[in-house]
């Protein structure tokens, strides 16, 4: 082989060499950056790229994807000086990787380091009741601010989350007691609430009962009254038709009026409960006679037929020997 072959060889090596050195692929969701000399001229973006061999360079490969960086745990102090160890997650975007490969030095421990600062900074302005219950307030303040100043880095901050809030042994001891007594306390005020709520109840009901009791008896007496009225009604009525009866001369009238008021009183005396022996102001054979009255009475008004009707209600069956006729009756009429 000759000095000719061997250079020309040589000359096809190097050509080839150069074209693999000017051409670049970059691939989808990375941009890279190319220095000349070692000063940064552009941005080669995902695709079929050509730089000048030798003289340009690869800079920087920087990810364009969103990215999710841990928070390591670290101990915060609380506004009322109670100590928790929070733990977080952060996700971000680089818009430009230009200022992301040359505005900051480590990228990824630049924004661990930012965010856990201001982690300190918004959880120690908090109560330890508003750290635990305000997680999402946090993650919005701490969003904010690590969002302002990454932003000259070429970076976008998409979210911030605090994964684990842990207080000591002792404070989760204390808690724990404080709410079971704060349950116990809303069980005692709900169980007197039902028992106020049952006296309440319980009155109204006695007092619709002792209104409709009153009305009841209100309603007895309005009718008992109404009764009584009717009866003295009645009874005037009677003693108005005797006592025309009388004026008119008819005397049989009277004396059934006093007859009947006789034996009602009798019966009234008999059926007393109060009353084991009945001593008698009169004599017995004074009912039969006034039965004889009220008889000659119904003969004398309806005829023969009514006088045997009063007789056979007045008769009195006798087992012995015979009596005599009952003496006439004080209120039968005089012939």
């Amino acid at each position: 082989m000759t000095g000719f072959d061997i250079f020309a060889i040589a000359l096809l090596l190097l050509v080839i060499v150069t074209l693999f050195a000017g051409v670049k692929t970059v691939p989808q969701g990375y941009d890279w950056t190319i220095e000349r000399f070692g000063k940064y001229t552009r941005t080669l973006s995902p695709g079929l790229n050509i730089i000048v061999p030798y003289f340009d360079r690869v800079g920087r490969k920087m990810n364009m994807m969103e990215q999710v960086i841990s928070i390591p745990e670290q101990e915060v102090i609380t506004k009322d000086n109670a100590t928790v160890t929070v733990d977080g997650v952060a996700f971000y975007q680089v818009f430009d990787a230009a200022k992301a490969s040359y505005e900051v030095s480590n990228l990824d421990q630049a924004i661990i380091v930012l965010t856990m600062t201001n982690i300190r900074s918004v959880m120690g302005s908090m109560d330890l009741d508003q750290v635990l219950s305000h997680r999402d307030e946090i993650n919005e303040r701490l969003l904010r601010v690590v969002d302002a100043a990454v932003s000259p880095w070429g970076l976008k901050v998409n979210r911030i989350e605090i994964k684990d809030i842990v207080p000591p042994a002792d404070l989760v001891e204390a808690m724990g007691r404080q709410m079971k007594a704060e349950r116990v306390k809303r069980a005692d005020i709900l169980q007197a609430e039902g028992q106020r709520q049952s006296e309440i109840l319980r009155a109204e009901g006695a007092k619709q009962g002792q209104i409709l009791q009153a009305e009841g008896r209100k309603e007895a007496a309005f009718r008992d009254a109404e009764a009584r009225e009717r009866s003295a009604e009645a009874e005037a009525k009677a003693t108005q038709m005797v006592s025309e009866a009388i004026a008119k001369g008819d005397v049989a009238a009277l004396n059934y009026f006093i007859a009947d008021k006789y034996i009602k009183a009798f019966g009234q005396l008999a059926e007393s409960p109060n009353q084991k022996i009945l001593m008698l102001p009169i004599e017995a054979t004074s009912i039969l006679g006034s039965l004889a009255g009220i008889g000659e009475i119904a003969k004398a008004t309806f005829g023969d037929a009514a006088t045997a009707a009063v007789a056979r209600r007045g008769s009195v069956p006798s087992t012995g020997p015979a009596t005599p006729p009952p003496p006439p009756s004080p209120f039968s009429p005089q012939r």
